[in-house]
C-alpha cells in the first residue's frame, strides 16, 4: 500500500469512525438513507466553499481576512448542506439538528482531506485528517443545536446565531493554528478545542434529555423508529 493510499484510507476510517459514534448517541436510530443523503450533500458543500473561495481570494490581501472568509463559506455550506434534512418527515426531534449537522460536517471534512491527500502529500494529510476531521464536526455542533432548536419553535435568528458560533470557533481555531507555534497559541488552541468539547457535550446531553422525555411522552422505544417514520 502506498503512502497516499494509507493516508486516504485514514481520512476514510476516521470519518466514518466519528460518524458511527456520533450517530449512534440518537436514541431513534435516523434512515440510513437520509444519513447518506446528507452526507452526500456535506461532500458537495465542501466543491461550493472551495469555489467560491478560490474565488474570491485574490481580493483579500490579509491572510486573517482569509481565515474568516474560509471559515464563514465553509460554515454556511456545511448549515446548507445539514439544512436538506429539515423537510424529511424523520426530522421529528431536537437531537435530529445535530446528528444531521455533523452528517453533513463529516461529509465535508472527508473531502477536504481527500482533496488535502492528494494535492499535499501523505504526511501533511494524515495529521490534517487526525486534527481536522472531529474539529468539522465540533465547529457544526453550535448550528446542529440551532437546527434542533426549530422543534422549540426557534426562529432563523436562532439559526443564524447557531451559524455565528460555529463560525467563530472554526475561525479562532484555524487562527490559531496559521499562528507561530508558541506556548501562549498552544495553551489557546487548547482551551478553544476544550471550548468546542464542552459545547458539543452539552448539546447532545440537552437533546439526549429532551429524547427521553419526547419517547415517554410519545411511547416512543429506544433504538427504534418513531411509527411513520
Amino acid at each position: 500500500m502506498t503512502s497516499t493510499a494509507f493516508t486516504l484510507l485514514v481520512s476514510v476510517v476516521f470519518t466514518f469512525g466519528w460518524l458511527y459514534f456520533f450517530v449512534r448517541r440518537d436514541r431513534h436510530p435516523e434512515p440510513l438513507a437520509l444519513i447518506a443523503r446528507t452526507f452526500a450533500w456535506g461532500m458537495f458543500s465542501w466543491l461550493v466553499a472551495a469555489t467560491l473561495g478560490a474565488a474570491l481570494h485574490p481580493s483579500f490581501a490579509s491572510a486573517l481576512t482569509m481565515v474568516l472568509l474560509t471559515a464563514v463559506l465553509e460554515e454556511s455550506s456545511k448549515l446548507l448542506a445539514a439544512s436538506t434534512a429539515l423537510t424529511s418527515p424523520s426530522f421529528d426531534e431536537p437531537m435530529d439538528g445535530l446528528v444531521y449537522a455533523v452528517t453533513a460536517a463529516l461529509g465535508f471534512a472527508l473531502m477536504e482531506n481527500l482533496t488535502y491527500a492528494l494535492g499535499f502529500g501523505s504526511g501533511a494529510a494524515t495529521w490534517h485528517a487526525l486534527l481536522t476531521t472531529l474539529a468539522h464536526a465540533m465547529f457544526s455542533a453550535p448550528q446542529g443545536y440551532a437546527l434542533g432548536g426549530l422543534h422549540w419553535q426557534r426562529g432563523r435568528r436562532w439559526v443564524a446565531q447557531g451559524l455565528a458560533l460555529s463560525v467563530l470557533l472554526h475561525f479562532a481555531f484555524n487562527g490559531i493554528l496559521s499562528g507561530e507555534a508558541t506556548p501562549v497559541t498552544l495553551a489557546a488552541l487548547a482551551l478553544t478545542v476544550l471550548l468546542m468539547i464542552l459545547l458539543t457535550s452539552r448539546y447532545y446531553l440537552q437533546f439526549e434529555a429532551e429524547a427521553r422525555r419526547l419517547a415517554a411522552e410519545r411511547g416512543w422505544l429506544p433504538g427504534r423508529r418513531p411509527p411513520g417514520t
